[in-house]
């Protein structure tokens, strides 16, 4: 059931809905019904009789961001084995401390994760780890959405995967999809990969979800060596992934670095979405996704920042500048990726990778899930009255998540002031130190042991 709020007009000097075009609106109004949904987006001389609330904000609205990819829960081992290369960083940093981690520990990385989300402007995030229904807790919490996939692995020491397969089913024929508050949480199949996967368990997993319709969210293809047998068994993962139907599902890969053009090309046809990591990526060392190619094949691709122990940190705008740059670079082209196609890799092509319409974009009918951008700083110095494309520019390259002063999900505000409403940032972040204390104790020296494997990040 929708909950009911006063219904709420929120006008602002700039209005960036992020259309297809990224179109600008110049004092307009978006209307918020009692269902936390949006009724109209318009120049307010355009706008509807209104009747109900209105609130005037100084700065620009856009639709709340959505991070693609994310193992948001590991914000407890932040900053651990920062500078090692990645298998050292793996089995010397973060398998001992995941061995040690309990539910609370993921609940506890989870809360204080989703309030630094929100403050950035990020409103929905799509998350794989452990423990869902604690990530569910404390997303709901802070205020915010999530799609959240309970990870399958085949490991020494790992619940047997039928068995995890068989709870994400259970789960999922029991609440639905969506549940919670403005349908904030959704629940989703996390295979974690193809090295780690046996084909049966990827093609058991493809049955399920396509049963209940549900996401299917695994990494694929992040590092150059991670799966050399499954490529000389069928030439590539996504060849794989073919074989064994995966692809048929609404499937969602995430990091997609080391793709041919014919691992492109199935992708295509398959209309398979990604979750490009580029921060993450760049700080291991795995190499840049070719986000051109992607694009130009139509490959829907939204962005994400991969955990807090790996990027470090949870910041899509800043996604959104390194994945632009990156692309620039790469192919010495400036016009590779312009800043408005950055901004809608951020919002709209998040939610399409999430095979979402109700989110991503200020549209009458999608949740009113949104952000204001303060436009007292630097980055806004030369005004609001220049071209807009200089506008959308000063935002993407110049201003980033700093400048983010408010955030509504679903009409009902969750960040003022560049603070969480609804949790005492302080008190969470005090109960992650204690985890992260805790978390130092020595593990056990057997990797193997460990509950989160090699790509649990």
């Amino acid at each position: 059931m929708e909950a009911k709020r006063a219904p709420l007009r929120l006008r602002a000097p700039i209005v960036i809905p992020c259309d297809n075009t990224c179109t600008v609106l110049r004092d307009a109004v978006v209307d918020i019904g009692a269902d936390g949904r949006i009724k109209n987006v318009s120049t307010a001389d355009d706008a509807p009789a209104w009747t109900g609330g209105v609130r005037t904000m100084s700065g620009i609205l856009l639709p709340g961001l959505v991070n693609a990819h994310a193992h948001s829960s590991m914000s407890v081992l932040r900053g651990r084995g920062g500078d090692l290369p990645l298998i050292s960083w793996l089995q010397e940093a973060m398998w001992p401390a995941e061995a040690l981690m309990t539910a609370a520990d993921i609940r506890a990385g989870s809360l204080l994760s989703s309030i630094e989300m929100l403050r950035n402007g990020v409103t929905t995030t799509s998350e794989m780890y452990f423990h869902v229904d604690q990530q569910a807790e404390a997303v709901l919490q802070a205020g915010g959405r999530a799609v959240l996939a309970e990870a399958v692995l085949d490991l020494p020491g790992q619940e047997p995967w039928r068995a995890v397969v068989d709870r994400i089913s259970s789960r999922i024929d029991a609440t639905g999809l969506r549940l919670g508050p403005d349908e904030r949480i959704e629940f989703a199949y996390g295979p974690h990969s193809a090295y780690v996967l046996p084909p049966e368990a990827l093609r058991t997993v493809g049955e399920h979800a396509r049963t209940r319709g549900a996401l299917v969210h695994i990494h694929l293809a992040e590092t150059e060596l991670e799966d050399q047998a499954q490529r000389a068994l069928f030439g590539s993962v996504p060849a794989l992934l073919e074989s064994v139907g995966l692809l048929e599902s609404r499937l969602l890969v995430a990091h997609a670095v080391h793709l041919s053009d014919a691992d492109i090309g199935l992708l295509t046809g398959a209309g398979v979405a990604v979750a490009h990591c580029p921060s993450s990526n760049a700080k291991l060392g795995s190499g840049v996704m070719r986000l051109s190619a992607l694009r130009a094949a139509g490959v829907p691709v939204g962005l994400g920042t991969d955990g807090p122990a790996s990027n470090d940190r949870l910041d899509l705008l800043g996604e959104a500048r390194t994945a632009a740059l990156l692309a620039r670079v790469t192919s010495q082209d400036p016009t590779a990726v312009t800043a408005a196609d950055a901004l809608l890799l951020a919002t709209r092509g998040g939610a399409a990778a999430l095979g979402r319409d109700d989110i991503g974009a200020l549209e009458a009918g999608r949740w009113a899930d949104l952000v204001h951008i303060g436009v007292d700083d630097p980055a806004f110095a030369t005004g609001l009255d220049v071209p807009d494309e200089e506008l959308v520019a000063n935002l993407v390259w110049a201003a980033g998540s700093r400048t983010v002063t408010d955030v509504w999900v679903a009409g009902e505000v969750v960040v003022a002031g560049s603070e969480s409403v609804r949790v005492d940032r302080r008190q969470a972040q005090a109960d992650v130190t204690a985890a992260a204390s805790r978390l130092r104790v020595p593990a056990p020296s057997s990797a193997t042991s460990c509950r989160c494997c090699t790509r649990s990040r």
